[in-house]
């Protein structure tokens, strides 16, 4: 997100209309959870064999199996790292947009180790699908630097035009390139960040996303209009757009719920959580986290979310099966906490401090902090590597 924090009065807590997330076949939607009861989804409690599973998601062709139905992020559990990543050595790699530099930080020790140039604006710091590969979002450079995890080397950049974020399609056969400025969604080979198709969007400031469970559509925040879009994977199309209730509504992380039944979209002024069905893209929900609510990550054992309340300094813990906040950690002396990833063990929530030129480290189990690092100018959008999944679908880190 790219403009200076907004002050607004807190909304009230009330639940803009939405339909209740009910048909099975609608389970495909990201990270949500209204107030409306959840289904019980029978049909997918058992624990059937991968054929059926693909059958009952009716998934995209090529995207690795549902491990679990009931859990799309069965695969990230403490210390679960594929044998690709299993020998990476351990880091939190910051992009400092205003610095045009990437930190590197050692988690252990919380030292910086060395600092990397990189291309103008560094927004996000993307894992690729493979795990092979972290690309540097360089913004107002117009190229992608990529970092190998290994050995922490940087290469040879690639012309890529107004790479705000970076996300691939569950297949792996894409990469979808969020032009802010642009207005685009920009599908691009995985590999080579060959152009493949443009998409325009009639809505300003696409930045964050997320996917279904059966990889078939992913919903898209549009931070400068208060919009929300309903991307179709296969067709590469935009099947949905709609306005947010709220007067100046600025939505930013999206996040899907473990159980694949909604989406959560944090909006840093209505400042809190738009809550929807992705099946139905029907009217969300609304629940206050405070003010700025800017970025969200799911805990290793899929049973909370953490999102960070960029404007007061604090996080905000939502339980998923209660439907709730159960807490809520404030940073001492305050902060900026923006975008960030968990540990691998996940016991520690990195965080950068996008106005204070800093990172935090919080722990997950007191939200205490357990140390707060000095980068550069405007640290935004780290990933912490490597972490447990299969597969990356891109921004800070979003694995299944």
């Amino acid at each position: 997100m790219r403009p200076s924090p907004t002050s607004v009065s807190r909304p009230a807590r009330i639940l803009v209309a939405g339909a209740a997330c009910a048909a099975l076949a609608a389970l495909s939607a990201c990270s949500g959870g209204g107030s409306a009861p959840h289904p019980t989804g029978e049909a997918l409690a058992s624990k059937a064999p991968a054929r059926p599973q693909r059958q009952a998601f009716d998934a995209l062709p090529g995207m690795p199996p549902v491990l679990d139905p009931k859990d799309v992020y069965a695969a990230d559990r403490p210390g679960r790292l594929s044998d690709t990543v299993k020998d990476f050595p351990s880091r939190v790699y910051v992009p400092n947009t205003n610095s045009n530099t990437v930190t590197v930080i050692d988690p252990g020790t919380y030292k910086v180790m060395e600092t990397i140039p990189v291309g103008r604006q560094p927004q996000h710091v993307v894992p690729s699908w493979d795990l092979k590969t972290l690309w540097v979002n360089n913004d107002l450079g117009n190229s992608l630097t990529p970092i190998d995890p290994r050995t922490g080397k940087a290469g040879k950049p690639v012309d890529v035009h107004d790479p705000y974020n970076l996300y691939f399609t569950p297949d792996g056969r894409y990469a979808v390139v969020m032009a802010s400025k642009d207005r685009q969604l920009v599908f691009r080979d995985a590999h080579t960040m060959e152009r493949v198709k443009t998409v325009p969007v009639g809505c300003a400031g696409v930045n964050h996303a997320d996917f279904s469970a059966d990889g078939r559509y992913f919903i898209v925040s549009c931070e400068f209009s208060g919009e929300l879009l309903k991307v179709d994977t296969a067709a590469m199309k935009v099947v949905g757009q709609q306005k947010l209730a709220f007067r100046g509504a600025m939505p930013q992380d999206v996040k899907m719920s473990p159980d694949g039944k909604r989406f959560y979209v944090a909006d840093m002024v209505a400042n809190g959580l738009w809550i929807l069905d992705g099946g139905t893209f029907g009217k969300p929900e609304f629940l206050y986290t405070g003010k700025g609510a800017h970025g969200l990550y799911v805990s290793r054992d899929s049973r909370r979310m953490y999102v960070s309340n960029r404007g007061e300094g604090t996080i905000s813990v939502y339980d998923f099966a209660r439907h709730k906040l159960t807490g809520k950690w404030r940073l001492p002396h305050g902060g900026s906490p923006d975008m960030g990833g968990v540990s691998a063990d996940g016991k520690v929530l990195w965080l950068s401090g996008r106005y204070n030129s800093e990172v935090y480290a919080i722990d997950t189990g007191t939200g205490r902090q357990l140390a707060r690092i000095k980068v550069g100018s405007g640290p935004h959008g780290l990933a912490v590597y490597p972490q447990p999944g299969r597969y990356s679908l891109g921004h800070t880190g979003v694995f299944r």
